[in-house]
């Protein structure tokens, strides 16, 4: 069994993941559905043997210390891959994710179009939000390359691992590597302030110190693009400021009514015909009512802000699921799965 094969067969049949793990056949997600490749069962050894074909040495060494460990893998011509290997039962399992050669443009990704507003914006906080395999990774990447094809400026990626690789267009770009370039997201980000760069992409903020610093960093002049698990804006802040202590909240509540810029959330949601999926969002933009609202911890207002605030570009998540069921590219069901309120989808649609 050979890993290179199996994902050249994930892309041929426009997969965004495959499993390899102990005691079935290889298997790949197309669509958010899992289908079995017909190929043998898998092995222990047939397991170990293609960990230690993505990983170098040291990584295989760390995943043997550790029981997990994040890694990219590219095939030449064909596709980049994010890998995760882990233990399990005392085997190693892979989950690998497809990352395509060429970078997306915003407009071909059904974004909204005030996405490209906030790519240009010259300071704050823009966060992307959605479940795992929503596709955060793909528009922030977007949203790099468009800055990259119309400013000068000095981009930064703080990426475990790095994903889509960006050339040097108008601006520079350098990508770093938690594990390979960097230890540890808090160390980039402590680091990344004495860098001079006007654009700081962190893959996901998982900590305190990494909120922290994106925080300060977007307060001093920078423009800060990052992720979070999270669906719906008002949960996405609620998120940010309970990382912090009860004694810092009030500061913290503070600084994001002033720097964040926006945020985009995102599902992806199967289409009727079963010919794929589409993108359902959320937009949050900067207004000072909705600064208000994070400043006095009023955040379930933010909801009827959204719903209210289509002139600057918002709409509800509910709205864009409504919408899309309207135009018959989703069925009910599916609609109710992924609206944040059934309730107000429902009442959206009787209108």
């Amino acid at each position: 069994m050979n890993l290179n094969y199996l994902l050249q067969q994930t892309v041929i049949n426009n997969a965004s993941d495959l499993h390899l793990c102990t005691g079935v056949s290889p298997v790949i997600r197309i669509h958010g559905d899992l289908i079995y490749l017909n190929e043998p069962v898998l092995t222990a050894q047939d397991c170990e043997r293609m960990a230690k074909q993505c990983l170098s040495s040291d990584l295989f060494n760390s995943l043997a210390e550790t029981g997990e460990v994040d890694a990219s893998y590219s095939l030449p011509g064909i596709a980049r891959f994010r890998i995760n290997i882990f233990r399990q039962r005392g085997s190693y399992a892979i989950a690998a994710r497809t990352i395509p050669t060429e970078i997306p443009k915003i407009e071909d990704l059904g974004l909204p179009e005030i996405t490209a507003e906030l790519a240009m914006k010259q300071r704050g906080l823009v966060l992307l939000t959605g479940p795992t395999g929503s596709g955060k990774s793909t528009t922030l990447a977007a949203m790099i390359d468009y800055i990259n094809n119309r400013k000068k400026c000095h981009i930064i990626t703080i990426e475990d691992p790095i994903e889509f690789l960006h050339k040097h267009n108008r601006s520079i770009i350098n990508q770093r590597e938690i594990g390979g370039d960097t230890k540890t997201y808090s160390n980039a980000m402590r680091a990344v302030l004495r860098e001079d760069p006007d654009v700081i992409l962190i893959g996901e903020m998982r900590d305190q110190e990494t909120i922290s610093t994106a925080l300060t960093a977007a307060e001093t002049g920078h423009l800060v693009l990052s992720t979070l698990h999270t669906v719906g804006s008002a949960k996405t802040i609620d998120r940010i400021i309970d990382v912090f202590p009860p004694y810092q909240q009030s500061q913290v509540r503070s600084q994001l009514s002033t720097v964040l810029m926006g945020i985009i959330s995102q599902q992806l949601i199967k289409r009727a015909d079963g010919r794929g999926r589409l993108l359902a969002t959320e937009v949050m933009i900067w207004t000072p009512a909705i600064a208000n609202l994070i400043r006095e911890s009023r955040t379930p207002q933010i909801n009827t802000c959204i719903h209210t605030g289509s002139q600057f570009g918002m709409h509800s998540m509910d709205s864009c699921v409504a919408n899309l069921y309207r135009s018959k590219l989703i069925d009910f069901e599916s609609a109710c799965q992924y609206a944040l309120d059934i309730d107000n989808l429902k009442k959206l649609l009787s209108t």
